[in-house]
């Protein structure tokens, strides 16, 4: 996994998705990957941003970490997703981003990377299972290699079961309600490994 980059890139209104990107970072880190962490561009204006104290203090306290460009995709190995659900979709600030690797997807040169996505909703059946499907539909456009975590550990069930890609409800305070750390850090070490195969011509 040493020589393994891996591109974590997220989209966080109040900061779910940014926990789960920065356990996917440690985890991939510590496994030896080379990883950036990378958010997707805000498209919503200042005013709706600031009449929501949480959104807010996201927004100022991530105002440093580094935007994501197609530059990054060309650049890594590997992709973990991960963002909230909209009406069981990608939300448009994800979907913008996406659209705009059109470029280098038509020079090819998106086949074969290696993604998996993770998501989150404001309750257990929000549309998270559809929101990562959604997403995977774009990556198999692209010819990617779907790293899904699937039930191959049981860190899965504990963070509530969803096959395609970890997936956690917040409640109204904003705290997590499933257990998803185990089930982020797996998914992490899974993406990689898929990754390393890949790269390296061997699928033992």
């Amino acid at each position: 996994m040493e020589n393994v980059k891996l591109a974590v890139i997220y989209y966080s209104s109040t900061g779910t998705n940014y926990q789960l990107a920065q356990w996917a970072k440690e985890e991939a880190e510590q496994a030896g990957a080379e990883v950036k962490l990378l958010k997707v561009p805000e498209l919503a204006p200042e005013a709706a941003i600031a009449g929501n104290p949480a959104w807010k203090a996201h927004a100022d306290a991530t105002k440093d970490v580094t935007e994501a460009t197609t530059d990054d995709l060309l650049w890594a190995d590997a992709f973990i997703f991960s963002m909230p659900t909209r009406f069981g979709n990608l939300p448009s600030q994800m979907k913008q981003f996406l659209d705009t690797t059109g470029g280098i997807w038509a020079q090819g040169k998106l086949m074969n990377k290696v993604v998996s996505g993770m998501a989150s909703a404001q309750n257990p059946h929000g549309g998270q299972e559809q929101t990562v499907l959604s997403l995977y539909t774009t990556m198999m456009h692209w010819g990617a290699v779907i790293a899904a975590p699937g039930y191959t550990d049981p860190s899965l069930f504990a963070a509530g079961g969803n096959p395609y890609g970890t997936s956690v409800s917040v409640d109204q305070d904003g705290n997590m309600v499933e257990d998803v750390q185990a089930a982020v850090k797996h998914q992490a070490k899974r993406t990689l490994q898929v990754a390393g195969w890949v790269k390296n011509g061997n699928q033992q």
